[in-house]
């Protein structure tokens, strides 16, 4: 099932791509991923048997690319950007293992996932392991302020899963709610990359604080546009299947918006499905139909246009340059993927 929402600047936004930006930091993430396979690796088989499942898997690695771009863009010319990066990943890669357990998720990236095929327990610990060599990276680079902001990012992500839970199933979520569950377990971590890029490269507050509000900002962006995919997206695009957050019971801004439009009958069934899960054949079809009638994508969609363009203004202050201009042409891709 496909989404077609007509944008204004739908020329522009068609052209949109990752190239730009992997292209200038195509050396580096070379780097980045051959030092991600070594960290990765134990003498215990199973760590990086679990770990590489999900490693190789073909993710775009966004938030790395983000955090070497940003260094890059300060002229950095140190060693520490490309620790920062793996970092980055592991502490992606590792919220990725824990959040399938807790979603008792079987997909991941188009693949099954790691816990379908080594278990809850291991997919958990293993998790773990990559935090611990996350963190073990970022001492090595020594800089107390790119360790306190990561550190930071990783408690605020944790503190976002438990507040997903206590969202879960209920259909008494406000938007605001929801966004400060996004902030916290997406948009952190995109923060946080992009902001230990100009602080590896000896930035200052300004610099910090715009690559925080452009990393927060895009990551908000990048949700919301997820959240979106889920009902009106395809498996490709989403690396799971379509209707995953509706199988989990999951409040997402779609539903939440659609439920608050919806009548006292619509109502009643978004708490039949996701409140007391009590799915049937064809429900998913009903909730799509409802998430459609009440403009529901295309009003996700216009919240994520408005974090993206905010995401954009925070870099508009530098000087115009390859890496800023491929760092706002991602904002563009990202919103993009909605189409």
């Amino acid at each position: 099932m496909g989404l077609v929402i007509p944008l204004e600047d739908s020329k522009k936004r068609a052209s949109a791509s990752l190239e730009p930006l992997l292209d200038l930091v195509a050396a580096d993430m070379q780097r980045v991923n051959e030092l991600i396979l070594s960290k990765a690796g134990s003498n215990v088989s199973m760590i990086p048997e679990v770990a590489n499942h999900l490693i190789s898997s073909g993710g775009k690695r966004l938030r790395p690319m983000l955090t070497l771009a940003a260094a890059r863009m300060f002229a950095y010319r140190g060693e520490g950007h490309v620790k920062l990066a793996a970092s980055v990943e592991f502490l992606h890669t590792a919220t990725l293992l824990h959040d399938d357990v807790v979603d008792e998720s079987e997909m991941r990236r188009g693949k099954l996932a790691a816990r379908m095929l080594w278990g809850n327990q291991a997919s958990v610990l293993v998790g773990d392991y990559l935090l611990g060599q996350a963190f073990r990276m970022m001492v090595e680079v020594g800089s107390i302020e790119a360790l306190d902001v990561l550190s930071t990012a990783a408690a605020v992500i944790a503190e976002g899963e438990v507040m997903q839970l206590s969202v879960a199933k209920n259909m008494s979520t406000t938007e605001d709610e929801y966004l400060a569950v996004i902030r916290a377990k997406t948009a952190a971590l995109f923060s946080a990359a992009s902001e230990v890029g100009p602080i590896i490269a000896g930035g200052d507050r300004a610099m910090r604080a715009a690559f925080r509000s452009y990393g927060t900002n895009l990551g908000l962006a990048f949700q919301l546009i997820d959240d979106a995919l889920d009902y009106g997206g395809s498996q490709a695009d989403l690396g799971k299947k379509v209707g995953d957050d509706f199988r989990e019971g999951k409040i997402t801004l779609p539903v939440v918006l659609a439920y608050r439009r919806g009548s006292d009958q619509e109502r009643d069934f978004w708490r039949r499905v996701l409140e007391k899960a009590e799915i049937g054949d064809g429900d998913l079809e009903k909730a799509i139909g409802l998430i459609r009638s009440h403009r529901a994508i295309e009003d996700t969609v216009e919240r994520a246009r408005h974090y993206g363009a905010v995401a954009r203004d925070a870099l508009a202050p530098f000087p115009d340059s390859a890496h800023r201009n491929a760092l706002i042409e991602v904002v563009d891709f990202c919103i993009e993927r909605a189409h």
